[in-house]
């Protein structure tokens, strides 16, 4: 019995660990990453799309989710003003099945 459970626990620790609910930081110190806006899309390394409700912001597929308090957040990020900054090059996209990697050596910079 333990020994089925182990697969079930990990794989939901997986999905909880993966999920991408945002927090925009107005200090560059207090992110864990600095994000730059393209203006184009083949600029990104991630195409984002912002869900409406954080359930919807599961997996690691550029689905965002927006919160205001700090302490709900996954990630904290930075708006930085010039691509040179950046960790991470994003385009916001106007359907969600437009989301995704671009770039997946970037990938676990949202993990």
């Amino acid at each position: 019995m333990k020994n089925a459970l182990l697969p079930i626990l990990a794989l939901l620790i997986s999905f909880s660990i993966k999920s991408q609910k945002i927090y925009s930081s107005n200090k560059s110190y207090q992110a864990d990453l600095k994000v730059f806006v393209v203006k184009h899309e083949y600029q990104a390394d991630l195409k984002v799309f912002k869900v409406n409700q954080s359930y919807q912001a599961e997996g690691n597929s550029g689905l965002w989710h927006f919160v205001t308090q700090e302490y709900l957040c996954n990630k904290k990020i930075f708006f930085v003003d010039y691509q040179y900054q950046a960790d991470l090059k994003v385009f916001f996209v106007n359907y969600k099945y437009q989301s995704g990697w671009k770039n997946s050596n970037k990938k676990h910079l949202l993990y």
